[in-house]
């Protein structure tokens, strides 16, 4: 179902959330954007930078929120519209996740700031790599679910393999390099921090792509298996609730004493 626009299939109300979700992953994809390459220059102002745009994060998560519970309350969803509920809501909270994770990064810049001398030899090229597949997959995730593009969904997902390997690879050099060099254990640890948590935005990626599926098919991808829609879930009407994860497996954000 490619170049499909998500807009041109729902009423107006719905589509005032979609338009904030999707400004909401355009802020994240943005921030995530910026804290990989604050990283990679180890750039202090362009990690604060990142930081600076955290509160307008947190104001469309409320607003989304809002906007889920009007959607809801005030009318019979019939099922492509309680799917499309059921979808947004995971995807903002996988969002919200991806933002967390690009704030971490960029706390993690500030910390390796402080020992300039011990980079040099430091920085794995895998960082790079790593990085930049998964702001790829943040990006086509999102275009993908602008579009209801199974296809581009479908190559999100299995992207995350690769990520799997060069996130790998990325530790395994890190190791290497600290075991050899002591008095880089420190920074080292905070590039295997920023290293997980680019990884983890390309799993959220992932997950907004699982969210496209459930959206265009009714199947379920989450947990490594595909669950067919049942014909119970097509009945479900009003009274069914839009599940929020957002609270849930989220570590919290380490903030730094100022």
């Amino acid at each position: 179902m490619a170049d499909q626009h998500i807009a041109s299939r729902f009423d107006r109300n719905i589509n005032v959330l979609v338009l904030r979700v999707m400004a909401l992953g355009g802020l994240v994809e943005k921030q995530a954007r910026d804290a990989t390459r604050a990283l990679m220059a180890v750039d202090v102002p362009g990690a604060q930078e990142v930081l600076a745009t955290e509160w307008l994060v947190d104001r469309l998560e409320v607003e989304i929120d809002r906007d889920l519970s009007s959607a809801c309350g005030r009318r019979q969803p019939k099922a492509s519209e309680l799917r499309l509920l059921t979808a947004m809501a995971r995807a903002t909270s996988h969002l919200e996740r991806a933002g967390d994770e690009a704030e971490r990064i960029a706390r993690a810049v500030q910390s390796i700031a402080r020992h300039p001398t011990e980079l040099a030899n430091l920085l794995p090229a895998d960082l790079e790599t790593a990085a930049t597949l998964a702001a790829s997959q943040l990006r086509r995730a999102l275009d993908a679910l602008v579009r209801l593009d199974t296809a581009d969904a479908l190559a999100v997902i299995a992207d995350d393999r690769m990520l799997d390997r060069e996130f790998a690879r990325c530790l395994a050099t890190l190791a290497t390099r600290m075991a050899l060099r002591p008095r880089s254990v420190a920074p080292g640890v905070d590039l295997v921090m920023a290293a997980k948590a680019i990884e983890r935005i390309g799993h959220h990626a992932r997950n907004i792509a699982e969210c496209i599926i459930y959206i265009v098919q009714g199947a379920e991808m989450r947990h490594g298996t595909v669950t067919e829609p049942t014909c119970r879930a097509d009945k479900l009407g009003a009274d069914a609730t839009v599940r929020h994860e957002r609270h849930q497996d989220r570590t919290p954000v380490h903030r730094e004493p100022t």
